[in-house]
């Protein structure tokens, strides 16, 4: 049986600027297996955000191929492949992304919208569902800005994974975040990969945060340089014990 769930090979991606053509990716190779956990780092112009968005279905490859779950993505036009993004992936970003004037559940809920199949009550049930794995069932009636920025990106995680994705996509979703902050949101995802089995690729530029991973994929100029899985992988629960408690997330937490 084969159990992966990403695949790319020799894949190609440019950008026009006036005459001007930029190969952001080169020619990229990459498998990713059912369950794991990778981090994709590089610089600044290194081409893993790039990397992402075609991960994410939200571009094409000019040349090459990549397969989501078995499924061609370049065969697929605009409607399949939103309908794709929304059924296989779950997608947490660096800034939250959540609507301001909407309640957590509200925020968490909304994916289900674009899913016929999934009825009002079954909606708002897989909701609170998904807000209690992220240990948020009492903040679901809170808007955003009732909440802190760790808080915020639970909701999001929540959000992630209320329609049972198949890979979860993380943009520098710890980018924002003080230092604990940052570890107690790594150690959700690990128990989500860890618990669950769910398939985690994990954008950073931060090697604290890459070794928290099981594999690393380093990018430079557009190409896969390097390839490593992380031994002695560290825990993010047992470093938050060594941490302070930070008195101003603690306050936010319990009021």
């Amino acid at each position: 049986m084969n159990n992966i769930i990403i695949e790319v090979e020799n894949l190609k991606k440019d950008f026009y600027v006036g005459d001007v053509t930029v190969r952001a990716l080169k020619g990229i190779n990459l498998q990713i297996a059912k369950g794991e956990f990778v981090a994709i780092m590089g610089a600044s112009g290194s081409g893993k955000s790039t990397m992402l968005n075609i991960l994410g279905c939200l571009e094409k490859p000019s040349e090459g191929e990549y397969k989501l779950d078995g499924v061609s993505i370049s065969a697929l036009n605009k409607n399949e492949l939103a309908e794709l993004r929304n059924e296989k992936l779950g997608f947490v970003f660096q800034s939250y992304n959540l609507l301001s004037r909407t309640s957590a559940l509200e925020n968490v809920e909304l994916p289900l919208f674009y899913n016929s199949r999934v009825k009002a009550k079954e909606r708002k049930e897989r909701a609170i569902a998904a807000l209690e794995s992220v240990g948020l069932l009492d903040r679901m009636h809170h808007m955003p800005n009732q909440l802190s920025g760790g808080q915020q990106q639970r909701v999001a995680i929540a959000r992630s994974l209320v329609n049972d994705p198949v890979v979860i996509l993380a943009d520098e979703a710890t980018g924002n975040l003080d230092t604990r902050t940052s570890y107690e949101i790594m150690e959700l995802f690990q128990r989500l990969n860890s618990d669950r089995g769910k398939t985690i690729v994990f954008v950073t530029h931060e090697p604290d945060i890459a070794r928290l991973t099981s594999r690393n994929i380093i990018f430079r100029d557009g190409w896969v340089v390097r390839e490593e899985q992380v031994k002695d992988r560290t825990y993010a629960s047992e470093i938050i014990k060594l941490l302070p408690v930070d008195e101003l997330d603690v306050k936010i937490t319990k009021s």
